[in-house]
C-alpha cells in the first residue's frame, strides 16, 4: 500500500467490510469444520481499520485513556497518521499490546468490579479482530445464547424464558458463572479459537491480548494468566466462544432426543426435558422434578470445568414463583 494514498471514507469502508463479513459467515456456515488460514491481511486492511477506529471513537468509553494516557476522543486531526502507523506496525509484526489500565467500578452489592481499559491502538486492533472473527464464530453459535451477539439483547432472553415457563417447563435452574471474564482458561479458550482459525498471526494477536497484563489502580503490574479483561472490545466475543461449550452440550442433548417429537415422547414417558437460555449467566428450564434439577447441577459443572469456569447455581425454583 502507498502510505501517502488517502484512506477510504467510512461509507466505502463499511460497504467493503460488510461484503467480506458476509462471505466469511457463509463459508463458515457451509463448512462447520473449515479453518480459516488467511485472515491477518483483513485485520490490517485499511477498510477494516477505518471501521474499527469508527467503532472505538464512537464507544462510550472513548474519553477514557489506557496506560499511555491517550484517549481515543483526543485523536482528532491525526487519524490517518494514527491508522497508517498502526497498520505499518501490524504488517511488520512490530505491534505488541500494552497492559490494560484497571478501573474499579462499585457494584450494587458493595463489591468492586474491575474494568480493563486498553490503549486506543489496542482497542482499534481488537475492534478489527472482532470484525474479522465474529462472522465466522456467529455461524457456530447456537440460538439459545443471547449475550454479546449482534441483533440480540437481554429482553429477547427474558421473553424466551417467559414463553417456556408458561408452556410445560415447571422448574428453573439459575446459573451464576463466577467471575466469567476473570477465570476463563487461556489454553482451553485458544483451543476453541483454533478449531476455526488457522492463521498463526491472528492466533498470536489473540493470545497477546490475553497475556497483555493489567496495571492496577495501585500501580502494581499483574500478569494475566487466566481470563480476558472486562472492558476490552474483543473480550465479549472470546467469552462467548468459551461459554458456547454449554450451548453445544444442551443442543447436543436436544438433537439426541430427536428434536421436538423426542421431547414430547420423553414427557409422555415421565422423563425430564430441559432447555438452556444463556446471556452471560444462564438458566436451564426443566420439566420434571426437583430431583431432576439437582441431578443436572453436576452435569453443568462438568461441562464448564475444562474452560476454567465454575457455576454456582442457587437452588432450583418453581417456574410459577418467578416474577415477570
Amino acid at each position: 500500500m502507498n502510505t501517502d494514498a488517502p484512506w477510504p471514507d467510512l461509507d466505502e469502508a463499511e460497504w467493503r467490510v460488510l461484503k467480506i463479513q458476509a462471505k466469511l459467515h457463509q463459508r463458515a456456515a457451509d463448512d462447520p469444520h473449515r479453518r480459516f488460514d488467511d485472515l491477518f491481511n483483513l485485520v490490517a486492511d485499511p477498510a477494516f481499520l477505518v471501521v474499527a477506529w469508527d467503532r472505538v471513537r464512537g464507544n462510550r468509553g472513548a474519553r477514557s485513556a489506557g496506560v499511555d494516557g491517550v484517549a481515543p476522543r483526543s485523536i482528532v486531526f491525526g487519524k490517518e497518521r494514527f491508522l497508517t502507523g498502526l497498520r505499518d506496525d501490524l504488517k511488520a509484526r512490530r505491534f505488541v499490546p500494552l497492559p490494560v489500565r484497571e478501573k474499579l467500578i462499585p457494584k450494587k452489592s458493595g463489591k468492586l468490579r474491575g474494568l480493563g481499559i486498553p490503549t486506543a491502538r489496542d482497542r482499534t486492533v481488537q475492534a478489527a479482530l472482532k470484525l474479522v472473527l465474529e462472522p465466522i464464530f456467529e455461524a457456530d453459535f447456537k440460538p439459545c445464547s443471547y449475550g454479546f451477539r449482534p441483533k440480540r439483547r437481554a429482553q429477547d432472553a427474558i421473553e424466551e424464558i417467559f414463553f417456556y415457563t408458561t408452556h410445560y417447563y415447571e422448574w428453573v435452574l439459575e446459573g451464576d458463572i463466577k467471575s466469567c471474564f476473570d477465570e476463563i482458561d487461556h489454553t482451553a479458550l485458544m483451543d476453541r479459537v483454533r478449531d476455526r482459525i488457522g492463521d498463526k498471526r491472528v492466533l498470536g494477536l489473540v493470545k497477546a491480548f490475553l497475556k497483555a497484563g493489567i496495571l492496577g489502580e495501585d500501580k502494581v503490574m499483574r500478569d494475566t494468566v487466566t481470563g480476558t479483561p472486562q472492558g476490552g472490545i474483543l473480550s465479549p466475543l472470546l467469552a462467548n466462544i468459551a461459554l458456547s461449550v454449554l450451548d453445544e452440550h444442551f443442543m447436543g442433548a436436544w438433537e439426541s432426543w430427536g428434536g421436538q417429537h423426542g421431547r414430547s415422547r420423553r414427557r409422555r414417558q415421565g422423563l425430564a426435558n430441559y432447555r438452556l437460555v444463556r446471556y452471560a449467566d444462564f438458566v436451564v428450564l426443566l420439566t420434571g422434578t426437583r430431583r431432576d434439577v439437582e441431578e443436572l447441577r453436576p452435569e453443568v459443572a462438568a461441562v464448564l470445568a475444562p474452560m476454567g469456569l465454575v457455576d454456582v447455581p442457587p437452588s432450583g425454583v418453581e417456574a410459577g414463583s418467578i416474577h415477570h
